[in-house]
């Protein structure tokens, strides 16, 4: 198959597969309503059918990655897609709440397979000095499920009830599901050894983690120390294993584990304030669902802009000025909002959203793009993964923050100024230590002065030199070399 035609398929697989998780997610939340009406089930009933597949998918994310650099992120993307499509139309044709939980759980277990394949494939397909574009259309189409989840949601919800939205991204996955297994790309294997009891640590920590985020404001003391308890066991189990499941190399790198931290920050205060301005529209304004959607519409625009133009701003600033400069668009935003009250109009709350998806869509594409480039091919799928559970973890944290500040007493415009803060105080501690201009970058290294980390794997992990083609293709390593260092 032709090199440029391969790429092209495994981007529209990335795509879709990324846009049927998010839309899976936008369109679920609008219809949770007609679902508890439906199926007269409790408040914390519905809320399980979100935190249960929470659970489930950010626990599992950095393993799945894992199971994707041994045996093929291709294969390990096909069985997600195809699982996350059957859990859907189970849950579409679920009789009782509990069916529904459970299926949700189920769903993000398929979801934790899919996700990281998604990036992995990505880092495969293409060299890392051309990963900017592809990782930036992915980002643009989220941002367009996004910005189309809530108005197809509220229409499938009016007309045809909750099961329609269900069903909605079934028939997408199973076809991209069937076609990852019926063309056969070439893709990479590596025999890595598979840490089960670090995954099972890690999987432990993040499930307490997530269940006592999702807790708050109630302080759940059992939960906390049981996170805190995994972690620790985590930590003394990785540093002694020979075959650990976060490699070392790939978070002490100089660019990998601020650009986590970036996105963790940058995605909590996101949407802890896409939290509180909802209910700001809903509660205060009185608009209704789509009118409070449209009202953030501005938001998905700049979003996808941003991410297609996040990719040309890194290749002349370089990744630290720019995810400097999306943080400090997103705290602008957010203190736009914070000046809301009864009488604001369009053009106050447009201000406001404008800038909030600038500035996330251009940290997103960049954070992702600097822990994909800098990840070895070997390590590709636990670095998806990593990236996957920045961008769950950081919502949770945020919401939770917003009800926590709520629940104390403050007012919405009080309530954001502590994630403004969040996004100022990521910019300044973990954006500028993202790397600087290549330009600046090549010069430094040229006199043996380069404080940025080089864009080489780490010891041990070490890519061989590869040509590639006009398509930047990479061909694979003559056997024997795929361990040799580079003379």
């Amino acid at each position: 198959m032709n090199p440029r035609r391969r790429q092209h398929l495994t981007l529209a697989g990335s795509i879709t597969g990324a846009v049927v998780v998010a839309l899976d997610g936008t369109v679920l939340t609008v219809a949770q309503p007609s679902l508890q009406r439906d199926l007269g089930a409790g408040f914390a009933q519905v809320q399980w059918t979100s935190t249960g597949y929470l659970i489930a998918v950010a626990s599992l994310l950095v393993f799945a990655g894992r199971l994707g650099d041994r045996y093929g992120h291709r294969r390990v993307f096909a069985i997600g897609v195809l699982g996350f499509a059957a859990a859907s139309a189970a849950i579409g044709l679920a009789p009782g709440i509990g069916w529904v939980i459970g299926l949700r759980v189920v769903q993000g277990v398929f979801g934790a397979l899919l996700q990281p394949a998604t990036l992995g494939m990505l880092r495969a397909a293409y060299p890392a000095d051309r990963l900017g574009p592809p990782i930036a259309l992915r980002t643009a189409a989220i941002g367009l499920a996004a910005a189309a989840g809530p108005v197809a949601g509220g229409a499938l919800t009016s007309h045809l009830g909750w099961r329609a939205v269900v069903l909605l991204g079934v028939a997408p996955a199973l076809l991209v599901g069937l076609l990852a297994l019926v063309v056969r790309l070439p893709e990479s294997t590596h025999q890595v050894r598979l840490d089960l009891p670090g995954a099972a640590l890690l999987a432990l920590t993040l499930a307490a983690l997530v269940h006592t985020l999702t807790a708050l404001p109630t302080v759940s003391l059992p939960g906390a120390a049981g996170c805190l308890a995994a972690a620790l066991l985590l930590v003394r189990h990785e540093r002694r294993t020979a075959h650990p499941l976060l490699p070392a190399g790939l978070l002490r790198r100089a660019a990998a584990g601020p650009a986590l931290g970036v996105l963790t920050g940058a995605s909590a205060a996101m949407f802890g304030t896409l939290f509180l301005a909802t209910y700001f529209l809903q509660n205060v304004l009185l608009l209704d669902p789509l009118a409070g959607g449209l009202r953030a519409l501005p938001l998905a625009v700049l979003m996808v802009l941003s991410a297609v133009a996040a990719p040309v701003l890194t290749r002349r600033h370089g990744a630290r000025a720019t995810a400097v400069t999306g943080l400090l668009l997103i705290g602008l935003g957010i203190l736009l909002l914070a000046r809301l009250d009864r009488s604001s109009g369009w053009y106050d709350t447009t201000a406001g959203f404008l800038l909030l998806g600038a500035g996330f869509g251009t940290v997103m594409v960049t954070a992702t793009a600097v822990i994909v480039h800098r990840a070895a091919l070997e390590t590709a799928g636990v670095a998806g993964g990593l990236q996957q559970t920045a961008m769950n973890l950081g919502p949770t944290l945020g919401i939770a923050t917003a009800a926590t500040l709520t629940t104390l007493g403050l007012t919405t415009g009080a309530a954001l100024l502590p994630l403004a803060a969040l996004a100022a105080v990521t910019a300044a501690v973990l954006a500028t230590r993202l790397p600087g201009p290549t330009r600046h970058r090549a010069a430094r290294r040229s006199a043996g002065d380069d404080h940025d980390e080089p864009d080489r794997p780490s010891e041990g992990a070490r890519e061989p030199d590869r040509p590639s083609d006009g398509a930047g293709a990479l061909h694979p390593p003559v056997r024997g070399e795929r361990n040799r260092r580079p003379a």
